[in-house]
Order: structure tokens, then sequence, then C-alpha cells
């Protein structure tokens, strides 16, 4: 059986442990099993407990007040520690090898745009645990929906992209919160993005001699041309069975599971 892994990334705030337990809860409604892995050494179980936990091999209280860090330090401590420790993970893993596992990523994005610590986690999965890996990375929809806060989620989602070198599904989280404010319309240009119209539009709004960097940001994004996003409604079941439908899709989950017996299928008429 092939295992699974889902990288859950994205800014503090944009819903990725709301979201790890949506995915869990749906797959539990369609007969599927999945669990947590809790990659944030100061996060606590919310919704569902964490089967696997980082703070179990070391946490982020401990690190500050024994090495008088602050949280970004002490963070990027852990992982450097985790990377020194793998064999903990390993181990923790090994009971796991026909299930999803949803790897819940701590908040600063410093750990998967620009500093190599997440990556060399990553290749550690594909190569030596022979998982297949794909990336989830959230930005909430009240802070994208700004213009020129789009280009500045666009980028950071880009740059986590170009680092992981996974598959990458882009999702904007929290849909519901601005569902009636905007309308359909408006909301399609950010999912579905023209970046040059929206560099426009921000040149309209901004003193003119910052027009050639915006005007260049908008053309890197277009270039780019992998920038889009799904909507997330988190309370909505359609909504997270799509997303999860694009997961299943990447990471060829169904062809690597074994046929059923005829009596075990899934009638029609059950689903």
């Amino acid at each position: 059986m092939s295992r699974v892994g889902v990288l859950v990334l994205g800014p503090a705030g944009a819903g990725k442990s709301t979201f790890c337990n949506s995915i869990i809860s749906h797959m539990q409604t369609i007969g599927r099993r999945a669990h947590i892995v809790n990659l944030d050494p100061a996060a606590e179980p919310n919704q569902y407990e964490f089967t696997i936990d980082i703070r179990d091999l070391i946490s982020l209280d401990d690190v500050m007040e024994e090495l008088e860090l602050g949280p970004n330090g002490a963070l990027i401590y852990c992982f450097e520690y985790l990377l020194k420790n793998m064999d903990w993970l390993d181990e923790e893993i090994g009971d796991y090898n026909d299930e999803y596992l949803i790897f819940d990523c701590p908040g600063q994005i410093e750990l998967y745009t620009h500093i190599p610590v997440l990556p060399n986690i990553v290749r550690h999965l594909q190569g030596q645990l022979n998982f297949s890996l794909c990336a989830t990375y959230l930005l909430e929809a009240p802070f994208v929906i700004d213009t020129s806060k789009f280009f500045s989620g666009a980028l950071s989602a880009m740059s986590a992209m170009i680092l992981l070198e996974l598959p990458h599904i882009n999702v904007l989280s929290k849909l519901d919160l601005i569902k009636g404010e905007y309308n359909r319309k408006k909301l399609k240009r950010f999912l579905n993005p023209d970046s040059n119209l929206l560099g426009n539009e921000i040149d309209a709004e901004m003193n003119p001699k910052f027009h050639r960097l915006n005007q260049c940001i908008a053309n890197l994004v277009d270039d780019f041309g992998m920038v889009q996003f799904l909507p997330l409604e988190a309370r909505n079941p359609e909504s997270v069975a799509t997303i999860l439908s694009y997961i299943d899709d990447v990471t060829q989950w169904a062809e690597a599971q074994e046929q059923k017996e005829p009596n075990d299928q899934i009638d029609v008429e059950e689903m």
C-alpha cells in the first residue's frame, strides 16, 4: 500500500488546524481513515487528538525557557532538533503504512519559503519512507481580497511551491466570512487571477513611483502561471470533498489502493 501525506501550510491564522480537522471529519464520514501529525511544537489539539506530536520530542515552551530564545528562534531550533532526530519520526510513522497522514505545519512561513528546514523533512519522507506527498497552502480570503495583499500571499505561495518542489494546491480559506460582502464575479477574480489586471488596479491606488515595481510583481506571478486557488468553507462538506478530490488526484491515492472484493464495494445508493 502506498503512503500518502498531505502537508498543510500557510501563515498563522489561515485556518490550517481547522482545515485538518475538516478533512479528518469528512474522511471518517466516507469510511476512510486519516491521522494528524502535528509538526508545530507550540500547538494544542483541537477537535481531534494528534496521532503523532512533535511535542513528545521537543516543545517550544521548553526551548524558550531553557535557551532563552524568542518564539521564532525557538521554533527554528525545534526543527533543527527534529532533523537531527529523524529516527524518532520514522519510528512514530512506522505503524501507519496505508493511511492518510496530515502534517499540520507551523504558521511561521519562513520554514518553507526561504529556510531549507521543511524541504529536508520532505526529502526524507519521500526518499526514506516512500511517501507520496502533496502540499496545500492556505491563505485566508478576508486577507487576500485586498489586491495588494493578494500579491503578498501569491508570492509566499510561489516561494513555498518552488522551495518544496511538491505537487501543490493553493486554498483560499474562510470564504464563508466574506461571501455576503462580495459577489461571485469578484471572488472568482482572485480564485483564477489575471495578475496584470490586478496590477493595474493597484496602480490606481498607489503612488506612481511604485507602478513599475507593481508591474514586475504582476508579471512574475503571471509568468509563473500556477497561482490559482480552490475555495474552502470548512463547515461545508461539499467544499471539503472537492479539495480532498484534488489531493487524491495529485497523490494518486486511488490508483495505489488494493482492489476490493465484490462484496466490499460501496453501492451507489449508499453514497
